[in-house]
């Protein structure tokens, strides 16, 4: 049976009304180190909880509830937002409540959005003053109009800007399934929300709190030597684990793993998964933390006397359902390259990240694959800058791990140079790449400095980078010094 071209717009689900309040003053206060800010968001969230029972935070600043209830509660959606706002307003916390917002749109990402809206903005009606109401048939037009920077991946916005795509509407107007091979599962998800949709799991609001504790402890008499040793011994327990996170409803997507050896020396290390946890995966987490150890053989002891697992981190187990169009090619994948890591070790596969830096070669690094994200935030060289001397814009997709040299010309025959003020000294007309022919060039870029350690007492000497477009279509990264010449960085296909 065919579906008509509207089948899954007629299908879908509208994602349920939510509530979210914000307080931009306490979220700021956050940031800082402010000790008063934490207790001024609890006393915040108790008066809330008064007014509507089943609110949640979401990060200190932000909380929400399902809007049905106190709607119905209240009498309608003005009403139950005009509660809420009270009852943020008559917390005792200083300026920490002033310019509070309360919204009510389909789904939490939308009422997030509509809790920043500002007086007039389209699609948004304000009964009361810093109340905001998204009607559910305004949803899809509501955001459409927001700026890609709004969402919440900020390399994804970056990357979708250089693309041309300014706006939620022009990125929602992009092909599913062409999101999901291109930018992965969490800028799929992102298109979910832009297109109206809500979560992509169904659940918009979730109490974070753990129902109990899931902590799994097991000690080991004797202590146990080996990493294999030990995987073998924490299988079942492991089992045991993913089975009581499950048990609650939630799947585990970040991992703590708490070694203890005989000595009283305590090794822990948070891992991450790309979907979630299974026993097998955290069995496998246990055998890679116990390898990478270090081995000293004058510290003493016998081995591990006992382990922790510890969920860092969980989500609703209905947002990693399958669905009708599921990841199982994606699941496959994950599972073939963790059953080769658990083989040759978890450095053996990476994945390719983007770091921060000034030249090329240097802004490449390869995670161990499904390594916590952390890993890369943690990162001597993270991706936020400043970067002086950085380029910025698309990044070439051929990265040379040595620059090789290169001949640019001018028009009467002689290699372009840079001269003192910074620029070309001609007009560069001809590129040779050794063994190819002589290309012509069809546009270029100004120079680019990039002066390092400029406070040393012998910096070293200046460079240059070029981007040149050859006629052919393709185009390169160049890059100059006084001392070599040019040289060939990087080439964008």
């Amino acid at each position: 049976m065919q579906l008509p071209p509207d089948a899954h717009a007629k299908s879908t689900r509208q994602p349920e009304r939510v509530l979210a309040f914000h307080l931009p003053n306490l979220e700021a206060a956050a940031a800082a180190p402010a000790a008063d800010s934490a207790l001024a968001w609890a006393q915040v969230m108790r008066s809330v909880q008064q007014a509507v029972v089943g609110a949640v935070p979401f990060s200190t600043g932000w909380g929400g509830a399902r809007a049905r209830g106190p709607s119905r509660y209240y009498g309608d959606e003005p009403q139950a937002a005009a509660a809420v706002l009270k009852s943020l307003t008559s917390a005792d916390v200083g300026a920490y409540n002033r310019e509070a917002t309360v919204a009510i749109a389909s789904g939490s990402f939308a009422a997030k959005q509509a809790a920043l809206a500002k007086p007039g903005d389209p699609w948004v009606s304000t009964p009361a003053a810093h109340v905001n109401i998204v009607n559910a048939v305004d949803t899809q037009k509501f955001l459409g109009a927001l700026a890609i920077t709004r969402i919440a991946n900020d390399r994804l916005a970056e990357v979708l800007a250089g693309l041309g795509v300014r706006t939620f509407a022009q990125f929602a107007a992009l092909p599913e399934d062409a999101v999901l091979q291109r930018f992965g599962p969490a800028a799929a998800a992102a298109h979910h929300r832009a297109r109206g949709l809500g979560e992509p799991g169904g659940v918009e609001v979730v109490d974070r709190a753990l129902p109990r504790d899931l902590t799994v402890q097991v000690d080991f008499e004797p202590p146990l030597d080996g990493a294999d040793q030990l995987a073998f011994a924490v299988a079942s327990h492991a089992e045991a684990f993913v089975q009581s996170v499950a048990s609650c409803g939630l799947v585990c997507t970040e991992l703590l793993v708490e070694l203890r050896d005989d000595t009283g020396s305590r090794h822990a290390h948070t891992w991450s998964h790309p979907a979630n946890f299974t026993a097998a995966d955290v069995t496998n987490r246990v055998r890679w933390q116990a390898s990478s150890l270090p081995q000293d053989t004058e510290r003493g002891g016998a081995g591990i006397a006992a382990i922790k697992l510890s969920p860092a981190r969980t989500a609703p187990a209905a947002q990693h359902e399958p669905g009708l169009w599921n990841t199982a090619p994606d699941e496959r994948v994950h599972h073939q390259f963790t059953r080769v890591q658990s083989l040759l070790g978890r450095e053996r596969i990476g994945t390719p990240v983007l770091l921060g830096g000034r030249l090329s070669a240097d802004r490449q690094a390869l995670l161990p694959w499904a390594d916590a994200a952390a890993s890369l935030a943690g990162h001597t060289r993270p991706h936020a800058g400043p970067w002086p001397g950085a380029l910025t814009g698309a990044t070439p997709t051929h990265v040379f791990t040595e620059p090789f040299a290169v001949s640019l010309f001018g028009p009467t025959g002689r290699q372009v140079m840079i001269d003192s003020d910074d620029l070309l000294n001609e007009t560069p007309t001809e590129l040779l790449i050794p063994r190819s022919p002589t290309r012509k060039v069809h546009a270029w870029s100004a120079p680019w400095p990039l002066r390092e350690t400029w406070w040393q007492a012998e910096p070293p000497a200046a460079r240059f980078r070029l981007q040149v477009a050859l006629e052919g279509g393709d185009a390169w990264l160049l890059c100059f010094t006084h001392h070599s010449g040019w040289a060939a960085e990087g080439r964008y296909a």
